[in-house]
């Protein structure tokens, strides 16, 4: 019993301190973090990466009437 009291006791300190260690969503470090997600989110996506996306879609275009258009085994 005595055991199950020193681990619940341990559980309180470190939450205590967990609260003082200005780690909480208000903290510096939170808002920081916000901001520079918020700041990625506002950026866009570049050009080079829309050239391959587009790139990758006609090769599979391609492919795909490609496979339809071969001859089938046994036909």
């Amino acid at each position: 019993m005595k055991k199950d009291n020193l681990v619940t006791q341990q559980r309180v300190r470190m939450q205590a301190g967990r609260a003082e260690d200005g780690l909480g969503p208000t903290s510096d470090i939170g808002s920081r973090l916000r901001a520079l997600y918020g700041a990625v989110q506002d950026e866009g996506v570049p050009n080079q990466l829309l050239d391959l996306l587009e790139k990758l879609d006609n090769a599979e275009q391609a492919q795909s009437q490609a496979a339809k258009s071969a001859p089938r085994d046994g036909e």
